[in-house]
């Protein structure tokens, strides 16, 4: 019987950015969502890469890199292809996917934790901006 390597947990930097690039190597090519990143937002992956770095490092283990306000961008995006509650449930699939995939503990688990609310969050103001437009 052949046993798995024990997985760690998401510990610093590197371990975001393995996360980070892993998740989107399953974006981009995914059929209900990575055709918003690649036609619609038409993201400059050199830029955006570095900031989901300072995003999720500010998130998960309290680094202060991270400074924007990514709420509006997507409310913009909105405005150019309706974000639908299928497309933020994808997201979610896939990073919770990429977290199981790579790490597990306390904060894998945070991550998740982080991406449940982010998204639910994200949903919810992209409505109520609709209602105000």
């Amino acid at each position: 019987m052949e046993l798995k390597p024990k997985k760690k947990d998401i510990q610093n930097l590197d371990d975001i950015k393995k996360l980070v690039n892993n998740f989107y190597v399953k974006v981009v090519p995914d059929e209900l969502i990575g055709w918003i990143f690649e036609d619609i937002a038409q993201t400059d992956w050199t830029h955006h890469l570095p900031k989901m770095y300072d995003f999720w490092e500010s998130m998960l283990l309290g680094a202060n890199s991270y400074y924007g306000n990514p709420m509006i961008r997507h409310i913009e995006l909105d405005k150019e292809a309706r974000l639908l509650p299928e497309h933020f449930a994808r997201w979610k699939e896939l990073f919770f996917e990429t977290v199981d995939e790579y790490f597990e503990g306390p904060i894998g688990l945070k991550a998740k934790e982080r991406a449940e609310s982010i998204a639910g969050i994200m949903e919810n103001k992209i409505k109520l901006n609709r209602q105000v437009d």
